[in-house]
């Protein structure tokens, strides 16, 4: 196992652990998290995408090397997931409490 994915197992092991409604799961193939059944986070090519919302600026967490998620080659990248790099691996585990707390709202009204 590569330093990104034990980095991205060991968040989703930590979320998993301290909440009830968050378990792990499935995400287009690849390892993902989820609160009670829908995805906020998962692993991705050495990288690490969050559900964050399309009002969300990776700017305001320092965070200028970013992309959207673009799995489709005929469809536009999906705005509101973000692919953040290992380099910023640093704010992985704040970017997912963000994703969670945005999926929570979502998800609970």
């Amino acid at each position: 196992m590569d330093d990104e994915e034990a980095l991205y197992r060991k968040i989703a092991a930590q979320m998993e652990g301290s909440r009830d409604s968050v378990t792990q799961g499935k995400m287009m193939s690849r390892p993902g998290i989820k609160y009670k059944g829908k995805v906020f986070a998962f692993y991705r090519k050495e990288q690490m995408v969050f559900k964050l919302g399309h009002d969300y600026d990776p700017g305001d967490d320092g965070v200028e090397d970013w992309s959207y998620l673009d799995p489709f080659k005929n469809k536009p990248p999906m705005k509101g997931w973000y692919q953040i790099p290992f380099s910023r691996g640093d704010v992985w585990p704040d970017l997912a409490e963000k994703a969670l707390a945005a999926v929570a709202a979502e998800v609970d009204g």
